[in-house]
């Protein structure tokens, strides 16, 4: 039965995948499951905006278990600018932007150069992905984009 759910879950979620893309821009957005290049036509809803997908199958893997992808998902969801950033994603504190770093094509800014600190002392990308991206910080830093 659970097998069930998931397969009508993954089908509903690629189902309802939308092209309507024109205020996103995919240019060097990586599929939030595999390492290829997301497709417009290959979407799902993710927290009031879209995650994209290089295929079908990795908008099943992701409909099967989006906690695994959220750091990936929240991640791009700033890249396509979807979400911006309004506090620090530590201290939920007013940024700092010279305390702004680059980070996988995005930039990320803090309250202070402790919390910069915090995520600079992390051991890679992934790991300062992770740090910065995860859903209680992106929850204390990120709001969805207001539309025009």
């Amino acid at each position: 039965m659970k097998r069930f759910l998931a397969s009508a879950v993954a089908v509903l979620v690629v189902a309802t995948a939308t092209t309507l893309t024109a205020d996103v821009d995919l240019k060097d957005v990586q599929c939030v499951v595999a390492k290829k290049a997301a497709d417009a036509s290959k979407s799902a809803d993710y927290k009031d905006a879209k995650v994209y997908f290089c295929c079908n199958g990795c908008a099943g893997k992701f409909a099967k278990d989006t906690e695994k992808y959220a750091v990936k998902a929240n991640h791009q969801l700033v890249a396509t600018k979807q979400y911006v950033q309004k506090k620090c994603p530590f201290s939920g504190g007013k940024l700092n932007e010279s305390t702004a770093i680059k980070l996988a094509g995005t930039e990320v800014a803090f309250c202070c150069n402790n919390c910069k600190g915090k995520a600079e002392g992390a051991e890679d990308d992934a790991a300062k992905l992770k740090l910065i991206y995860n859903d209680k910080a992106f929850k204390k830093g990120f709001e969805l984009a207001k539309k025009e």
